[in-house]
């Protein structure tokens, strides 16, 4: 019998050499998310509503194992949060604004993704933006080294 956690390390060996963790950047701008959650969140399934509003295939992928999937995307320890999702070969972390999502798609950075850390109250997906509403989206590099750098900072309205 093939437990939980072995046939997701064999459906990730596959995405990983069938491209759908590739960090390079494809010139026609893809709408195609994959989102990855554990099944018991909220506040991941608010985000990828939110997401799929505006446009983008949303694929849902439910798992207790994030971190494998941290891992195989290669968020760092300090980077991570409640959620990992990929989009046209860019990381997305956690609570990721929307405009943040088209920025990064539309410009095309050479970084491995952007990054949410924590669940910051008035974040998309956790509740409506208010004055209090204050947090950053960072870059994450690509590569095993240089460091996070500010993106966007988000404040309240």
């Amino acid at each position: 019998m093939i437990s939980k956690k072995n046939l997701l390390a064999g459906l990730f060996a596959v995405a990983l050499t069938t491209g759908a963790f590739s960090m390079s950047a494809h010139a026609e701008g893809s709408k195609d998310l994959t989102i990855y959650k554990s099944p018991y969140c909220g506040c991941c399934t608010a985000w990828s509503d939110a997401l799929e509003e505006a446009g983008f295939n949303v694929t849902v992928h439910a798992t207790e194992d994030m971190d494998t999937i941290k891992r195989q995307t290669g968020v760092p320890e300090n980077m991570q949060s409640c959620h990992t999702a990929v989009v046209d070969g860019y990381v997305m972390e956690g609570h990721v604004p929307l405009d943040a999502v088209k920025r990064v798609l539309a410009e095309r950075p050479d970084i491995k993704g952007l990054s949410v850390p924590g669940m910051p109250m008035g974040s998309l997906g956790m509740g409506e933006p208010d004055a209090e509403t204050n947090y950053t989206v960072y870059s994450m590099p690509n590569g095993m080294t240089g460091q996070p750098t500010v993106y966007q900072q988000v404040t309240g309205k």
